[in-house]
């Protein structure tokens, strides 16, 4: 069986979607409605911007989407998925590409979730970092020790046995990290984020989307959807919606997503979007399975 997954934040790169702009009718016209829609040229940022420009919050998530859901659709009818699921942000990603979200909504909720993290993060300095080489129970163990009232960190990123990444304020995550490195850990790896995604710390930003979620029309998919919230499968509109809310300040349960779409008979991953970084977490979930880029 098919599956088709979407990747998050980080994977953009200067260019991106040019080609596809450029080669075809359909994309170019879906780009431009984005640009209509967002009331800016987001492409002339995504082909010839820096990287610096494609770190704006708002570039960042809605360049990801565009790219990500243009390259399914210029697929033609190479594009059948049993099965979609998407990283953080790809989920949005896979709803539209599953049908459950339209293009235009789809776009609209990602820029709405952009602006809305970005004053979060603002809010709230904090941070996240990737924790490599320890078992996930031993790095959870931890963020409870640490965490604690004004001292926030717990899990946001479950990627892949081996890989955790933790979110929550700057001195918790320093502290964290110290703790997780005296207790074995390979590495304790701060990363470049403006903020602790998927974390306590995102509930103003969670407030926000909410209520743009609620009043989006939101379709029965095409195939079933795995969320970041439980990893499981869903096909209920509602049950979706309630999953995107409560995404925000939840841990992205990628490990889980693709352990039960592989249990569901998903035996082929396609990444559709920016870089390589799914691939690479669905080869070291199981090695048994085939992942690779559009073909």
């Amino acid at each position: 069986m098919k599956a088709f997954v979407f990747p998050g934040q980080g994977a953009q790169f200067s260019g991106m979607g040019k080609d596809l702009y450029e080669n075809n009718a359909k994309a170019k016209e879906l780009f431009e409605k984005a640009n209509e829609i967002l009331g800016f040229r987001i492409t002339d940022i995504m082909f010839e911007g820096s990287d610096e420009d494609l770190r704006q919050t708002k570039v960042t998530q809605p360049a990801v989407f565009l790219h990500s859901v243009i390259s399914a659709f210029c697929m033609g009818d190479a594009f059948q998925p049993d099965m979609t699921a998407g990283h953080s942000l790809g989920e949005f990603s896979a709803l539209v590409a599953a049908g459950a979200l339209s293009f235009e909504d789809g776009l609209k909720l990602v820029y709405a979730r952009a602006m809305a993290m970005q004053k979060a993060c603002e809010a709230a300095p904090s941070t996240m970092a990737a924790i490599i080489g320890l078992p996930d129970e031993k790095v959870e163990e931890v963020c409870a020790e640490v965490n604690r009232e004004g001292n926030v960190v717990v899990p946001a990123n479950y990627n892949n046995p081996g890989q955790l990444v933790i979110s929550g304020n700057i001195d918790a995550i320093g502290e964290a990290c110290e703790k997780l490195k005296a207790a074995g850990a390979k590495r304790a790896l701060p990363l470049k984020v403006g903020g602790a995604f998927h974390s306590p710390l995102m509930q103003p930003a969670k407030d926000e989307l909410q209520a743009a979620i609620e009043q989006t029309e939101v379709k029965t998919p095409k195939c079933p959807v795995y969320q970041n919230v439980d990893g499981k499968a869903h096909t209920d509109a509602q049950e979706i919606k309630q999953n995107l809310i409560a995404q925000l300040t939840s841990p992205v349960r990628w490990t889980q997503c693709v352990q039960n779409m592989i249990a569901d008979g998903a035996d082929d991953f396609t990444e559709c979007g920016p870089g390589k970084a799914l691939q690479g977490m669905i080869a070291k979930i199981n090695r048994e399975v085939t992942a690779h880029g559009i073909v």
